[in-house]
């Protein structure tokens, strides 16, 4: 039987959304959503996946392989469906809405 899959948007590029495994998804935006902080000044990307990868599955994400990807994939969905935002200047620093 095929993975179960779901779409996801990309903020950054937009477009067609794309078929990833949902299994996957769902964990590592359980991790996400739990690791990115509602109020300024947010978190980078690096700081999000180090606070991650002790939260994953290790049936999906065997010693953290793959989650930098999955990361950036449910960063980029996030954005594009306003759930979570950038901040307004470098170094990219993000927070839920």
């Amino acid at each position: 039987m095929p993975p179960r899959t779901i779409l996801v948007e990309n903020a950054v590029s937009g477009g067609k959304p794309t078929a990833v495994n949902a299994d996957k998804y769902e964990a590592m935006r359980d991790a996400y959503l739990k690791a990115v902080p509602s109020g300024d000044p947010g978190a980078t990307p690096a700081e999000i996946l180090t606070a991650v990868k002790p939260a994953l599955p290790d049936d999906l994400f065997p010693g953290g392989a793959t989650a930098g990807w999955w990361a950036k994939c449910v960063q980029l969905d996030l954005e594009a469906k306003g759930v979570i935002v950038r901040g307004p200047k470098s170094p990219v620093r993000l927070r839920k809405t």
